[in-house]
């Protein structure tokens, strides 16, 4: 499986992505810069990644002036022919924006920027995941009618937790509605998540659960790549 790390004006951490994937996890990894419009070195099975950051200075809203960035198109006509789209932070703010997945990013309710470790869980997971956040507007909002859609649809991929992995309001650290901490598209191919598991993969940083989350997404692309081969090869 194959990376792109698309950088954008104000990007910070896209490569903290880069080492997280490439050292940690032996992936390869190509950084994108955003004026760049050709994608056809990766197929259906990679990956593109857009990071965390401050995209354009956060200017106007988060993501949305990095939404019309020229690379932005070829990563919506990547992302509708089935590649793999993951965005972080920053990223999932831009991917809203570009309405690749629903619902918006907002202040975070106590209107203050908030750096620290998190717990997020997965769905069916029974492990409690520790992720650092770092965002002022990560306060994930989607009408009642979106929001039923996303949990009838099984697309919502992390809530955030307490330590035991409860889903209460107290573990809620920004004011997420239904604790939502990331979601994915309804043909399950396009990521979204406001917690850097890039942050946590290397046991140089205290935490490596952030290779659980990233590690479930190649475990995934290829699975579905032996998939693919086994009907060739039937």
């Amino acid at each position: 499986m194959k990376f792109g790390v698309v950088v954008f004006p104000g990007s910070n951490c896209d490569r903290d992505m880069q080492d997280a994937l490439q050292n940690d996890l032996n992936q390869e990894v190509i950084m994108l810069w955003h004026k760049e419009k050709d994608l056809s070195m990766f197929t259906t099975d990679d990956c593109i990644v857009l990071p965390g950051g401050f995209s354009y200075g956060d200017y106007l809203r988060t993501g949305a002036v990095a939404r019309f960035s020229p690379i932005m198109q070829s990563v919506i006509e990547f992302a509708n022919k089935g590649g793999k789209v993951l965005g972080v932070c920053n990223g999932f703010q831009i991917l809203c924006e570009a309405h690749l997945l629903p619902g918006a990013l907002l202040r975070n309710a106590n209107q203050q920027f908030i750096c620290k470790n998190v717990h997020i869980k997965g769905v069916g997971a029974d492990k409690a995941l520790k992720i650092p956040i770092a965002h002022g507007e990560g306060r994930y909002f989607a009408d009642e009618a979106t929001l039923d859609k996303l949990e009838k649809n099984n697309q919502v991929i992390y809530r955030y937790c307490n330590e035991s992995g409860e889903i209460t309001q107290l573990s809620n650290p920004n004011g997420a509605i239904r604790n939502i901490a990331g979601i994915c598209n309804e043909g399950r191919n396009v990521f979204g998540m406001m917690p850097h598991p890039e942050r946590a993969t290397n046991d140089s940083l205290g935490n490596t659960d952030g290779r659980i989350v990233l590690e479930s997404l190649i475990i995934g692309a290829n699975a579905v790549a032996n998939q693919k081969a086994a009907l060739v090869n039937f």
